[in-house]
């Protein structure tokens, strides 16, 4: 089918040059019809917004006549829309050629295959000529852009190439994500698409996803009916306001929900129709970028207060009337105050998850219900240290505390005991209690004040150290030796994104504990050589929970998220460990089996929702692991009529 879209006319107004009056020839070939569209326009209708149709059936042709007296533009080309003829303050239209077969097809991302359209499907839908004559099947093409990709040396080189190819061929871009997750995950997300958020504006190409700003305010359900998909499941939404570990990166933190997405559909099998990322613009206060001409942002201060809270609502009623009920919604890198009021506000009333507090929880929590298997201790019996007090931070401790008050039946103030926090001011206690946020103060143990997070190392003497500051390079020699001088196996968790922000490098933990740490980051290192011994380091990355737990929430049709669910998802993936991973000093199992391990976790939070009564799609299915597997979805070519 062939659809010629006009949105509005150059002028209404009788007399003016490249005015439309008529209708000028577009010819019918074969098969196909030909839609003309065209609206809103007084002139032609009668009625704004009223839109005409005309169906021109095999053997007959379409006459759009512009303009009896068009001009002809240099080249002898015929100025059929007036676009040359119009001077510079008339307003011209911006038509549309949207075509079923041929050219158009080759430029949707959806349904191109390149080369690998076969000679019937050439046939069929008008491609011959447009396609060199042979024919490559997907597992050619993928084996290309791989060495394509390879003789890039720059990471963001590497993140620019995998978005051109989202852009082009949505199909081929997720079966090379899905059959080499491990070499390119990094590139797609942490630490690369941190440099890809920083130089967001001078690399940006085409939107991918929603970006609403404060100019919407008022209309943003309006804003929301602009996307083409109607039925989405999952969004990703961020305000930019902390970009991993870099801070204020205001819209340029798009970057962020595209990456995110892009593995719920590698990783976790939702269909990439259904994702939609979103950016809620409300300024910035990062000078740098306001200063920048290539920024793409608002230029004001980031808005605060009511006018902030205002759009956030605004947006969460909008989302959930024209999206339903069931849809996700994943906050992702708000800062602190918002992130925890944004969760709280919305847990009650829709289906919301936020990555940072929630699913760097249960990551984390996985990685220590592993390590209780190297170092023969109970979560109950660890001491706890925490270096950071944000939103990841608090949000880890409190899923620990769960766990343990699970596992030991005990009140989760009796299981927080254990677990302290070092924030900027030093160990938060409770001296402190008074001058502390909210979500820092069931954290305030009674201990006389520590400042410094090796003093606090040296008096607390604890097990388990993790780092989710955002501050690199905090985890000194000195820490890490004092880690080692009272544990056997020290627990070493370097959290903080990306790669530059990492409290220590794996060779700093293995270095200096003498190779008897067990060491995970959020950044992927590389394995460290040591007394003769490789090192390959865990990575406690959020890919491996967030995106079976969306799979299983939409799989179960659940409407909230409950913090059982969080504990079944981390049970799920620490249970994928076998003792192989063990022998190599892993807490988490590779990569390369992430869409194995998501169907696990879907099918343990999908169990969790049916049990809790917040499942709405029945009868739940027998087997909830084959069931999340047939869910998923392949980005294997379809063949095509």
């Amino acid at each position: 089918m062939i659809s010629l879209h006009r949105a509005n006319f150059l002028s209404n107004k009788p007399g003016v040059p490249g005015q439309s009056t008529g209708l000028t020839r577009f010819q019918n070939r074969g098969p196909a019809v030909v839609r003309v569209a065209v609206g809103p326009s007084k002139g032609r209708s009668g009625e704004n917004g009223t839109v005409l149709t005309e169906e021109v059936k095999e053997g007959a042709s379409a006459a759009i006549d512009l303009n009896d007296k068009s001009t002809v533009s240099g080249g002898g080309v015929e100025d059929v829309y007036g676009e040359d003829s119009a001077t510079e303050d008339q307003l011209v239209t911006p038509w549309s050629l949207s075509v079923a077969s041929g050219y158009s097809l080759l430029r949707d991302p959806h349904h191109n295959k390149g080369l690998a359209f076969t000679e019937k499907e050439r046939d069929a839908h008008y491609l011959q000529g447009l396609l060199p004559p042979a024919v490559v099947p997907q597992q050619v093409q993928v084996k290309k852009m791989m060495n394509n990709i390879r003789q890039y040396q720059v990471p963001l080189q590497k993140y620019m190439a995998m978005m051109d190819l989202q852009e082009r061929n949505e199909r081929l871009f997720y079966r090379l994500l899905i059959e080499n997750v491990e070499e390119l995950l990094p590139v797609v997300y942490t630490p690369t698409v941190g440099e890809a958020c920083q130089k967001y504006g001078s690399i940006f190409r085409q939107p991918q996803g929603l970006f609403i700003s404060l100019k919407e305010k008022g209309r943003v359900l309006e804003v929301l009916k602009n996307w083409p998909e109607r039925h989405i499941q999952v969004i990703v939404v961020t305000d930019g306001e902390r970009i991993l570990g870099l801070g204020d990166l205001g819209c340029q933190g798009m970057g962020i929900p595209v990456g995110k997405l892009a593995l719920y559909t590698a990783l976790g099998g939702i269909r990439p129709p259904s994702c939609l990322p979103v950016t809620i613009d409300v300024g910035t206060n990062n000078e740098a970028l306001l200063k920048d001409e290539f920024y793409i942002g608002l230029r004001q201060k980031r808005a605060t207060g009511q006018e902030y809270a205002e759009l956030m609502h605004e947006f969460m009623t909008a989302v959930k009337q024209i999206y339903g009920e069931k849809v996700l919604v994943q906050f992702e890198d708000f800062a602190n105050h918002n992130a925890f009021d944004l969760l709280a506000k919305y847990g009650s009333t829709h289906l919301v998850f936020n990555d940072d507090i929630q699913g760097t929880a249960s990551v984390v929590l996985s990685g220590l219900l592993s390590a209780q298997k190297l170092v023969g201790k109970s979560l109950a019996d660890q001491t706890y240290l925490f270096l950071g007090a944000g939103e990841a931070g608090t949000g880890i401790a409190e899923l620990i505390a769960l766990e343990i008050s699970k596992q030991t039946n005990t009140p989760v103030e009796e299981a927080r005991k254990n677990i302290w926090l070092v924030d900027s001011k030093g160990l938060i206690v409770n001296g402190r209690k008074e001058s502390l946020q909210h979500f820092k103060k069931p954290w305030a143990h009674e201990h006389e004040p520590v400042t410094g997070l090796l003093n606090a190392v040296k008096t607390l003497k604890p097990t388990v150290l993790i780092g989710s500051s955002g501050v690199g390079r905090t985890f000194t020699k000195d820490v890490v030796e004092a880690m080692a001088t009272f544990n056997e196996r020290p627990i070493i968790l370097a959290l903080s994104n990306p790669t530059s922000q990492s409290e220590c490098t794996a060779e700093e933990a293995y270095t200096w504990s003498k190779g008897r740490a067990i060491f995970a980051s959020g950044s992927p290192f590389d394995p460290v050589e040591y007394g003769g011994r490789t090192f390959t380091s865990g990575q406690a990355n959020n890919a491996y929970i967030f995106p079976g737990f969306g799979l299983g929430l939409i799989i179960s049709g659940a409407i909230r998220v409950h913090d059982d669910m969080l504990l079944a998802a981390s049970e799920a993936l620490a249970a994928q460990v076998t003792e192989e991973h063990f022998a190599k000093g892993l807490l988490y199992p590779p990569f390369r089996d992430i869409r194995k391990i998501s169907a696990h976790i879907a099918a343990k939070v999908a169990a969790k929702a049916y049990e809790l009564g917040l499942a709405t799609r029945l009868p739940q299915p027998e087997n909830l692991v084959k069931y999340a597997e047939s869910c998923m979805y392949s980005p294997a070519y379809r063949s095509y009529r």
